[in-house]
């Protein structure tokens, strides 16, 4: 029989299976402003609500067999989120003076999905994670200017440790000298952290280091000429003892 670990968090329902070879997990998580409902396995994404594009996100791989939430998963998704709310209106009511806790995100990386080709699509990447509460808010720039197209956020996904993580992807063509940047919003941080990416000519292949002389024969040599040392070392010594015996 499988064993379940049920973590509540302001309507934020954590579910892990403990003995079994992978691990699944459903979030619904929400604030009076944000919300997500988020199917995960193994640490990935399977399925998310995006509430303010109102539509459903399926991150899968192309690469497996797809795994569908059938019809009427997004509607489900509003609904869990109108009741996690209400429940955490009943909270706050009960609870009118519990502490609220802020951790800064304790890291920030962006990076590109796939090798950088200049003029082929490719997407980039804005990992944040170690913050808390849920969620942070991102925006991207392209040379200094903000850009929005192309651009999605995943809902957090709460850490061991009680933290969170959330990644914000920005579809775009690589072009020489162009440079992006995401910015990171928390309530616990006093300025935004910003990452920046530059887009560069990958680096072509270095040439190859002319061949250095082996060591190979000089040693050889040091080795003969010391043998022959102490060869000629060794004759004169029994010369000698031969000349004291006569």
């Amino acid at each position: 029989m499988k064993m379940k670990k049920l973590l509540l968090f302001l309507s934020c329902v954590l579910c892990v299976s403990a003995d079994a070879l992978h691990e699944d997990i459903h979030v619904i998580g929400c604030s009076y402003i944000h919300g997500g409902v988020m199917f995960g396995l193994d640490r990935e994404e399977l399925w998310y609500a995006d509430f303010e594009k109102q539509m459903d996100v399926s991150p899968q791989p192309t690469f497996i067999q797809p795994i569908g939430f059938g019809a009427g998963a997004y509607e489900a998704a509003v609904s869990n989120l109108d009741t996690c709310r209400q429940n955490l209106h009943f909270t706050r009511e009960s609870l009118k003076d519990y502490p609220a806790q802020r951790d800064a995100p304790s890291g920030v990386m962006i990076y590109t999905r796939n090798e950088v080709e200049l003029t082929v699509k490719n997407t980039l990447i804005c990992h944040v994670t170690g913050f808390y509460p849920a969620p942070v808010k991102v925006s991207w720039t392209k040379n200094g200017r903000i850009t929005t197209e192309g651009s999605s956020i995943n809902t957090p996904y709460p850490n061991k440790d009680g933290t969170f993580t959330q990644i914000a992807r920005l579809k775009f063509i690589p072009q020489q000298g162009d440079v992006y940047s995401c910015t990171v919003e928390h309530l616990a941080l006093t300025d935004p952290l910003t990452k920046t990416y530059n887009v560069e000519t990958p680096e072509t292949p270095e040439t190859p280091e002319t061949p250095k002389p082996s060591v190979g024969p000089a040693v050889f040599c040091a080795v003969a000429v010391i043998i022959g040392l102490l060869s000629a070392a060794g004759g004169i010594f029994f010369i000698l003892k031969a000349n004291k015996c006569i």
